[in-house]
Order: C-alpha cells, then structure tokens, then sequence
C-alpha cells in the first residue's frame, strides 16, 4: 500500500511514539508465531504471461457445470434479460462511475436514480424510495430499524420468511438490541390466530415475505390489520415480478416495502452483485436509510436533480447516519430501471403471468404423473415444495445426470421447485418424465 498511502519515516514513527510501541512488528506481537507470515515465507510460483494466464484461468472455469434447464430459486431467479440491458448498462460511463460527492454535478446519474425511484415506488405503491441498498436481505434489516425506538424493540418475523434473511435480521438485531421472535408456520403461512397470540404493546414491527420462501401467498392485508390495532408496524418484503400481479405493498397495508432486486434485468452471476430495493410512506421518508434524489429546478428554472436527503456516514455526522452505503450500487439500480423500462407495464406482467402458469403446470404435472405430492395446500406464485418418498437426492441427482438443475432441496424428502417464463412445455414435460423414472 506504500505506493497509495506514501508516510515518511518520520511519520510512522510518530505514530508508533503515539501507541507507545517500538516498531511496526510490535502490532502483531500478540499473535501466535505460527500464523505470522515471513517474508521468505511466500511460495509463489513463477509470473506468466498473459497468453499462459488466460489458458490457465480457462482450464479452471471449465470445471464449472452451467445448466441451460434449472428450476431452482429459492431468492435468485433466471428471467430473460433484454439485450438493451447489458448494452447501456456496460457504457463507460455508468459501468465505471462512482458515488457522486459533488453530486448535482452527475445530472445524468442523479437522474438514472429518480427514475429508478419512480419505478420502484410504481411497483410497491409506497410515497418514497431509496437509491437502493445491497441486497434483500440487507434491505430487510435496514427496515427494522427505521420502526425501532427506545420503547419498541421487538420483532415479529414468520418462519415463513428466507432463511438468509432470517439470519441477516438476526445479526442486525443483535448489534441493535433488538429481539427477533420467530412465528412458527405449521402450513406453509402466517395464521392470524398465531400472530394476535404473539402482538403485544413492545412490538415494533412485522416483516412478511410475499410470496413467501416456501413460494405461498401471505394473507397480507389481514395480518397487518391485526398488527396495526396494536401500532406495530408492517414491512413487505415482495418478490417484484410477482409484485405486477398481486396488490401492492401499500394496499396490504405495509408502512415499508423492501425486496430483492435481482429478478429485473440482474443475471445470477453465481450470487451476485445484487440489488436491495427499499420504499415506505412519507411520514417514514427521513428514516430511509441511503440517498434519495429528488427533482428539482435550476435558476434558471429549468429541471434538475439534486440529492434531497442523505443519510451516509460520508455525507452527515457519524453519530446522526442511518447508513454507510456506498461504491457503485447504484449501477445495479441503474440495470433495474433500464429492465423496466424496456419491459414496461405490460411486459412485467406478462412475465408474471408465464411465471405462474409455468409453476402452476408443472406442479400439476409433477403431482399427477409421478408420486410427488404438493406440502402445503395453499396458492403460489412460481415456486412450491413437493414431497416424496424417494429421497431428495436422489431425485435431483438423476436430474444432475441428464443435464437439468432441480430445486433445493429443503430436506431429505422435500424439494422447493421454481418455474419462470423461461421454462418451456417441452423441457417441463421433459424434466417430469425423468423424475417418473425414479419416483413413478
């Protein structure tokens, strides 16, 4: 790091007067010798050229197995991404741009945020949205603790809910002082009588996934009207696709809308990057965590965008921020908004539409032609599990061997299938009659 951070001598004996230390190996003292590393230490082998790394680095990824048939989703989703995504979104400009300090200056980026805003608040119904955060998970935490004062501190969360977000809202919670308490599920969903059991006057919120992990539809509305008779606040975690077809956030009664993003125009890329897509009411507008951009006018009254509130530690206090969002997230909220765009209304409800006419016939298929049967009795979007006598490995491994991705497996005799608009008739059929072979 010496070429980036130049200190003189001078300096870093300064620095080390100031710890009341001898010399720099003095910082690593206390550490057991066998984990130090020498510097005759290092067994690098020889440099390569670039023609001989770039052969190497082939032969590495050739090990990896890519699957051109999967039904599995479980939070990452393949949908079919229009060629103009990846064509604007890879422009120099965007791809290698920062966050913008003197941010009225980036006019052209300050506004690619507004109108991903616009588009995030057009799909959960909410007043106001970020300029997004780094993944759903994050998204969630960060909700629970725009509700949290010192009066209300606990957190109703369904079993029902990703268990990655579970552990994230976990993790955050801890560090907060917040406690977390898990309903339990028995049939897939939130029942109304398990939640009023659980409300109490120290609840600060109820986060619902929609649909939930296990692909099932949340009866919404009437568990946040439950909620709301005691103030609780409620947050919808929402799959977007799935969000065209089903009421908003707002009309279920959400105060807070968050999600994954990753299902408009991001690619699996093997766990990411990905997008956390935050929006809420207006009366918690100043909680959001982030950046917003807001438009606004010049002096000369034409139209401008202007950061109207920031709530990153670079930008305020450190003791008044609610967020240290930063690098280029917003290139993935950049990708979200050219995917809506170029899908429009009409395009993302077709998606969604495909989404549970596939899942809906395969399950069909699957429960009518082989001894599958459905787990839980209620309706789904695009993913549902199937139980089985025939072990779940053995199921998908069969699949594994003629080439198709299965669903996760959630036990040793349950697996969570998904189906998305790229899912086909034929390779539908196809994936049936081989699970027939094995569990007929």
């Amino acid at each position: 790091m010496s070429d980036y951070i130049a200190s003189s001598p001078e300096e870093l004996q300064a620095m080390l007067d100031s710890l009341g230390l001898k010399d720099l190996d003095a910082l690593t003292g206390h550490l057991p010798e066998a984990v130090l590393l020498k510097e005759d230490g290092w067994d690098l082998p020889e440099g390569m050229s670039e023609f001989e790394a770039l052969a190497k680095l082939k032969k590495m990824a050739s090990h990896n197995r890519i699957y051109e048939d999967l039904y599995r989703g479980a939070g990452a989703y393949r949908h079919y991404i229009p060629s103009l995504v990846n064509a604007l979104s890879s422009r120099g400009e965007f791809l290698t741009a920062y966050t913008p300090y003197q941010a009225e200056m980036s006019q052209g980026l300050l506004q690619s945020i507004f109108e991903y805003q616009t588009m995030i608040c057009e799909l959960t119904g909410m007043d106001v949205s970020n300029a997004s955060v780094y993944d759903g998970a994050t998204a969630a935490a960060e909700a629970l603790l725009m509700c949290r004062d010192p009066k209300h501190r606990r957190v109703l969360v369904p079993a029902s809910v990703h268990p990655q977000i579970l552990q994230v809202i976990r993790t955050y919670g801890e560090a907060y002082g917040m406690e977390i308490t898990v309903l339990e599920c028995p049939h897939g969903v939130l029942e109304e009588s398990v939640l009023r059991e659980a409300l109490s006057e120290d609840i600060a919120c109820l986060l619902l996934q929609q649909p939930n992990y296990f692909g099932l539809i949340e009866d919404a509305e009437t568990l946040f009207a439950a909620a709301a008779e005691k103030k609780v606040k409620g947050i919808l975690h929402i799959n977007p696709i799935a969000a065209a077809l089903l009421p908003s956030a707002k009309e279920a009664g959400a105060v807070i809308a968050v999600g994954e993003g990753q299902p408009l125009g991001m690619p699996l890329n093997f766990g990411g990057p990905y997008l956390g897509f935050m929006a809420s009411v207006s009366a918690m507008m100043r909680k959001l965590p982030g950046r917003i951009v807001g438009q606004s006018t010049d002096h000369e009254g034409r139209r401008a965008y202007v950061l109207t509130l920031q709530a990153r530690e670079q930008h305020i206090r450190r003791e008044k921020a609610s967020s240290s969002i930063c690098s280029n997230q917003a290139l993935c909220a950049l990708r979200a908004a050219i995917y809506c765009s170029a899908m429009g209304t009409e395009g993302i409800e077709q998606v969604a539409a495909h989404c549970v006419s596939n899942a809906h016939y395969l399950a069909h298929e699957l429960c009518e032609k082989t001894k599958l049967r459905l787990k839980y009795p209620g309706e789904f979007f695009h993913e549902f599990v199937t139980v089985s006598e025939v072990p779940s490995g053995v199921l998908l491994k069969h699949l594994e061997d003629h080439g198709i991705l299965g669903g996760l497996p959630l036990s040793d005799h349950e697996i969570l299938w998904c189906a998305t608009e790229v899912n086909n008739k034929e390779n539908m059929d196809h994936l049936v009659e081989l699970i027939g072979e094995v569990a007929a």
